[in-house]
């Protein structure tokens, strides 16, 4: 099972000291809480796409995480999510596929609709068109990295005569997509359709909701002859807070989410701690909540804590991460492996997927020039 955390980016005044990090601050700061996110020995970094203050880090996920691959060596690096719906499916492709070889291939990615309404005509669509921009151009990114020269017409974009994409997907392997939805039954069911991963970002709901939408993705999962529900790709959005005290977690941590913007104003800490997975406690409570979440939902295959948000400084951050990667995601990794059945599959990698791919290829499409005729392949 795969841990790891993400982020929103928000750019939000600390509580306690009145103070605002500039964005620049708080990029940096991002790119800090990525690296020690490895050092600590998480499995994943994830960053949101905002276009929105007080949502300024992620702006643009692939120069992000470009960044961050040039300077880790082993930590996969995702999105929570990629706005395929106001997001051109040609610049999805190319983008995350250039990301795929700079990374050596520790590139996955989610695909959501977002939750900014805004954000549809500052790049020129219609949210009422949310759901069918998700399906088609999905269903277009899909076919520029699995097809040399496309040929397509749609609702939405003009259309395609035998275009490729470049560069090809890094060893003739697309990054894997996992489908983020909160509450939309019409995403959980794409994700079972194409037989990719499932993320219930569920940090502002319910057990009992999370629980029905993984359930409707696995059965479609099923239906369309992918494997069995159990083998369905389930991801997991969470959130800490942690001290070595549970009334010192508590106490510290109420500041931030008492003005918060995303909770500031509304349930208490403890209503919300009590109805959502917000934790507050000690590193053992944190491992007691979370080693039960699969009891819900069944064997999953990837949790990601949203540490970073609400104003709380950098050295808190570092401070929770070390938490994170001594005390609770060993623990946790150990209770996951002993209790998933042999035939539930781990989270896919680049590597494992070239595996079940019969093997890596150069997937390098050789133009030919258009003034002299010749290949640059056959000149070689």
């Amino acid at each position: 099972m795969q841990f790891g955390i993400f982020t929103v980016g928000d750019v939000t005044p600390d509580p306690t000291t009145g103070r605002t990090p500039t964005e620049h601050e708080r990029i940096k700061a991002t790119v800090a809480i990525a690296k020690k996110a490895e050092e600590v020995g998480l499995d994943v970094f994830a960053t949101g796409e905002h276009h929105n203050p007080p949502f300024a880090a992620p702006a643009n996920p692939t120069v992000l995480l470009a960044h961050i691959a040039a300077q880790t060596e082993r930590i996969v690096l995702s999105t929570a999510t990629t706005l395929v719906t106001t997001n051109d499916p040609v610049r999805l492709a190319e983008d995350y596929a250039y990301l795929q070889h700079l990374a050596d291939g520790r590139v996955d990615l989610m695909m959501g609709r977002g939750n900014t309404g805004p954000v549809y005509p500052w790049f020129g669509k219609d949210i009422r068109d949310g759901i069918p921009l998700a399906v088609e151009n999905y269903a277009l990114l899909r076919r520029l990295w699995t097809e040399e020269a496309v040929t397509w017409s749609g609702k939405h974009r003009t259309p395609l005569q035998g275009f490729t994409s470049t560069p090809r997907p890094l060893d003739g392997v697309p990054p894997f997509v996992w489908h983020g939805s909160i509450r939309s039954p019409e995403i959980a069911e794409q994700a079972a359709y194409y037989g990719d991963g499932f993320f219930h970002n569920n940090i502002f709901w319910p057990m009992s909701h999370t629980k029905q939408m993984v359930q409707l993705y696995r059965r479609r999962f099923e239906h369309y002859g992918h494997g069995r529900a159990d083998q369905a790709i389930v991801g997991l959005g969470g959130q800490v807070f942690m001290r070595p005290r549970s009334q010192d977690a508590v106490r510290e941590f109420r500041p931030y989410f008492d003005v918060a913007p995303v909770y500031g104003h509304g349930p208490s800490l403890e209503d919300f701690s009590r109805e959502t997975p917000l934790t507050v406690g000690s590193p053992q409570q944190v491992i007691e909540r979370y080693a039960a979440m699969a009891d819900e939902v069944g064997d999953y295959q990837r949790q990601l804590f949203l540490i970073d948000h609400a104003g709380l400084p950098l050295t808190i951050v570092m401070e929770q991460l070390e938490m994170l990667g001594g005390e609770v995601v060993p623990e946790l990794r150990r209770i996951a492996a002993a209790r998933r059945p042999a035939h539930v599959p781990d989270a896919p990698t680049h590597a494992s997927r070239v595996a079940v791919a019969g093997g890596g290829r150069d997937a390098t499409v050789h133009a030919i020039d258009d003034v002299t005729g010749s290949s640059p392949e056959v000149a070689r």
